[in-house]
């Protein structure tokens, strides 16, 4: 049982400590270079050379530079590969400034209808508390992104380039919180005083406008109608006239996102069971957020044959763990800090989610695999967080690492096993608010 740390336990702690002759070489070596360079695996380039055996044709990274809006860039990645393949434009990039920005609307006016649900519920409850931690936050899921895009289309990158504030988000962030969680407060006592409909409608639209406001000074006004020039790798001049976003869209992408599945990793959780976190929907009447929880085998085996019709795959991991920015590499191996300070701090993937030790903390594109002896060895990552990092921006994960901290892939039902497919029928199983899937 815990006790109070008395003077004698503090005396048997440094006696047990000074039993190792090497104490003061490591103590030296760490507080001079850091716990992750004392630890840091040199081998780990050597390991994982950036030799693919597969890997489709992509042109230059993407920068979502101070936000987290990975979710977003990740989804567009894959839509720009497909628009680059089929018109021969290699370096093609969309506007996720424009997807941000309806984002900011439609998250502020399903934040008004979690309010409303949730009105009598004391202000201290765990889901009330979670409504109004981050309303004006900038992270998300594939289900968001693609919600937004079946509702607004796309538009390409110059017609709505980055602003400063996509590009550095955190003080649109701090606005729109104060401004929502202001119309939050009002929300719940017009509902708990039994205002009506209309009333409480028209507090909503007043502070939806303010929200539209905010968004269209700080990121700028989406554009209605835009004209589409670009020159093909050929050399080639084409030209569209006229077109709304919907119209581009539509015109210039085949993608269907009923036919993409969310599967996912998460051990703590029954295998074979369709999950969904309604929590974070982004729009009202959208795409519901669902997971199909399933062997990580099951990811790694969808995710390489969707890579071999030469499509790239969007998934969910914790990039932040075994991860060097510099190098572009993720490896399990790549530091060792349980060997440096004589510890075992290892868990399985099931006990790091419950723990709060393992999250979905980003989203990257999967664009190649280098396959060994019929295994694969290590997988081409696209990131986006410009070409600084990495080898031009790419990152280059082990298979290890796939299976540690990858927890979600988005593949198209036909390169998954018809077994699985039939859980879709079933009725989704509610996660709470604060699932780690969150």
């Amino acid at each position: 049982m815990a006790k109070e740390i008395s003077i004698e336990k503090i005396k048997q702690l440094h006696q047990k400590f000074s039993e190792n002759k090497n104490n003061d070489l490591i103590t030296r070596a760490i507080t001079k270079n850091g716990i992750l360079n004392a630890s840091f695996d040199n081998n780990s380039q050597a390991r994982l050379n950036r030799n693919f055996s597969f890997e489709i044709k992509t042109g230059k990274v993407t920068n979502q530079k101070r936000s987290g809006r990975c979710w977003e860039f990740s989804l567009l990645n894959t839509l720009r590969h497909e628009f680059a393949q089929k018109y021969k434009v290699k370096d093609f990039e969309l506007s996720q400034n424009y997807l941000f920005f309806w984002d900011k609307l439609e998250r502020a006016n399903i934040f008004f209808k979690n309010i409303e649900q949730t009105a009598n519920k004391p202000i201290d409850d765990r889901e009330v508390r979670f409504y109004f931690s981050g309303p004006g936050e900038d992270g998300g899921q594939w289900a968001m992104a693609a919600s937004l895009v079946e509702k607004y289309g796309l538009i390409p990158a110059e017609m709505m380039p980055e602003s400063f504030n996509s590009n550095n988000t955190s003080a649109l962030i701090d606005v729109l919180n104060r401004v929502l969680r202001k119309a939050g407060l009002e929300i719940r006592q017009a509902v708990q005083n039994n205002f009506s409909e209309i009333k409480i409608q028209g507090i909503e639209d007043d502070y939806l406008q303010k929200v539209y406001r905010i968004a269209s000074y700080a990121l700028g006004e989406p554009p209605l109608i835009f004209d589409f020039e670009y020159r093909d790798d050929d050399g080639n001049y084409h030209i569209e006239k006229n077109l709304t976003a919907k119209k581009f869209y539509e015109k210039f992408f085949s993608t269907d996102f009923d036919d993409y599945v969310v599967l996912t990793n998460s051990p703590d959780k029954d295998f074979g069971k369709l999950y969904s976190l309604p929590s974070e929907d982004n729009i009202i009447g959208g795409r519901n957020i669902e997971f199909l929880n399933t062997d990580i085998e099951n990811l790694k085996s969808s995710a390489e044959r969707q890579l071999i019709s030469n499509e790239g795959v969007w998934f969910g991991n914790d990039v932040l763990k075994e991860m060097d920015r510099t190098s572009g590499i993720l490896d399990t191996k790549l530091y060792d800090t349980d060997q440096l300070f004589d510890i075992d701090s290892k868990m399985t993937k099931a006990d790091r989610l419950l723990t709060g030790e393992a999250q979905v903390s980003h989203a990257m594109t999967l664009t190649g695999f280098d396959k060994i002896d019929d295994h694969i060895i290590k997988w081409k990552v696209e990131n986006s967080w410009g070409e600084k990092f990495g080898q031009n921006g790419y990152f280059v994960m082990s298979n290890s690492w796939f299976n540690d901290f990858v927890y979600e892939v988005v593949v198209h039902k036909k390169f998954i096993d018809k077994k699985l497919l039939k859980i879709l029928d079933e009725k989704p199983i509610q996660l709470a608010a604060w699932d780690p899937l969150s």
